[in-house]
C-alpha cells in the first residue's frame, strides 16, 4: 500500500480523489468508485500498487496497435480494478473486483517488472493494460520512468477516463496509447458504464495534440451503440479530432458479464467499416478474422502491412514510414533501431 497521487484532504478526515473525473469524495475506511483506492487516517492510499492480475509477452498488436512497431513483441502487465462499470466488461474477473482481492496477492517491484521487459528478446518496452492503468496510476508512472531510462517504449491501453493533470503528466512517459472510445452518446456511458462521455473525448483530443502515437477502439454492441448515425457523428469527430490518418479498431461484442445479447453480426461490422473508410484512412475489424485486416496504402491501395491474426509483416513501407510504391507518409512508428 502507498500513498496515492492526485488527492486533497477535506475538513473531518474526508479526502477527495482528482485521479479521474469521478473525483470520490471517501470517509475515513472506505474506497473510491474504483475500489483499489482507500481513506487510512485522512490520507489516500492506493492498495494496488505493485499487485499484479497478468503479466504477459505480447504481439503489439494484441494491445491493439497496428502502427507502431508491427511485428514487434511487448512484455504487458495488469493489475484489478476499473473506474468504470461496463455492463458488458471483457474481462470483469479483474476488473470487477471485490477490494479484499489485494490483500491475497504479493507485491512485485517496478524494478523487477523492468529487467525482466530489459531480459525479453525483441520486446520493445512494457504496455499497461489487461485492466484499466489508471487505477494503479503510480505503479505505472514508476515504471513508465524506469522503462524511460533504458531507452524502451511505454505503451498504456485505456478507457480514456482520466483527469486532465495526470494525463499531461503521462505524457513526457508514454509513447503510445490505445483509447476505447465506447459510444458517442452520453446516455449510453451513464447507464452502462456509470461514467461520462465529454472526460474520454478530452482525453482522446489532449492525445491527438501531445505528439504520442494514438490509436482507438470501439466496440459494437447490438441495440446500444449501432446506430448509423451516431457512428457517422463519431467518425466526423475522430476526423476532426485526430485527422484523416486517425487509426480505428472495430471490435465485435460477444456477450460476457451482465449482457447476453448475441454477438454482433458480421453484416454490422461490415456496415460500419465502409461508412468508417470514407473519413479514416485506417479502420479494422479487430477480432473478425473472417474479415480483411491488412493495412493498405491510403493514396495507392499498395499493401503495407500483412496481417494473420496478431502475426504482422511489414511488406511496403520503408525506412522512412513511406510508401515504397508511391511514396506516401503513413501515418505510424516503424523503423527503430533494435532496442
Amino acid at each position: 500500500m502507498q500513498e496515492a497521487l492526485y488527492y486533497k484532504q477535506l475538513e473531518k478526515q474526508m479526502v477527495q480523489c482528482l485521479l479521474c473525473p469521478h473525483r470520490c469524495k471517501i470517509e475515513e475506511g472506505q474506497y473510491g468508485r474504483c475500489k483499489t483506492r482507500v481513506n487510512r487516517g485522512g490520507k489516500l492510499f492506493t492498495e494496488s500498487y505493485g499487485i499484479l492480475s497478468a503479466i504477459s509477452t505480447d504481439p503489439v498488436e494484441k494491445k491493439p496497435l497496428y502502427h507502431f512497431q508491427p511485428g514487434r513483441t511487448i512484455l504487458s502487465i495488469g493489475s484489478f480494478g476499473c473506474n468504470l462499470t461496463c455492463d458488458f466488461c471483457q474481462n470483469c474477473e479483474i476488473s470487477q473486483i471485490d477490494q479484499r482481492i489485494f490483500s491475497r496477492h504479493s507485491s512485485r517491484d517496478p524494478e523487477d517488472i523492468v529487467n525482466k521487459a530489459i531480459m525479453h528478446q525483441n520486446n520493445i518496452g512494457l504496455a499497461y493494460t489487461y485492466n484499466e492503468p489508471t487505477v494503479y496510476f503510480e505503479y505505472m508512472i514508476r515504471c513508465a520512468t524506469l522503462i524511460k531510462e533504458h531507452n524502451l517504449r511505454n505503451v498504456m491501453v485505456t478507457n480514456g477516463y482520466i483527469n486532465p493533470s495526470p494525463l499531461e503528466d503521462l505524457f513526457p512517459y508514454m509513447d503510445a496509447f490505445n483509447v476505447d472510445l465506447k459510444s458517442f452518446r452520453n446516455l449510453f456511458y451513464k447507464k452502462l458504464t456509470g461514467a461520462s462521455l465529454h472526460p474520454v473525448l478530452k482525453t482522446i483530443s489532449s492525445i491527438a495534440k501531445s505528439g504520442r502515437h494514438l490509436e482507438l477502439t470501439f466496440l459494437i454492441i447490438p441495440d446500444h451503440n449501432d446506430d448509423k448515425n451516431e457512428w457517422k457523428e463519431m467518425i466526423k469527430w475522430i476526423s476532426d479530432n485526430c485527422g484523416r490518418g486517425a487509426i480505428l479498431h472495430v471490435s465485435r461484442y460477444y456477450p460476457y458479464y451482465n449482457m447476453t445479447k448475441p454477438p454482433t453480426p458480421l453484416s454490422t461490422i461490415e456496415q460500419f467499416l465502409e461508412l468508417a473508410r470514407a473519413q479514416i484512412d485506417y479502420v479494422y475489424p479487430g477480432n473478425t478474422p473472417q474479415l480483411d485486416n491488412h493495412t493498405y496504402c491510403p493514396s495507392c491501395g499498395n499493401l503495407l502491412i500483412e496481417r494473420f491474426l496478431y502475426d504482422a509483416t511489414v511488406k511496403g513501407i520503408g525506412p522512412g514510414g513511406n510508401c515504397t510504391s508511391c511514396n506516401h507518409e503513413i501515418v505510424g512508428v516503424y523503423k527503430e533501431e533494435v532496442l
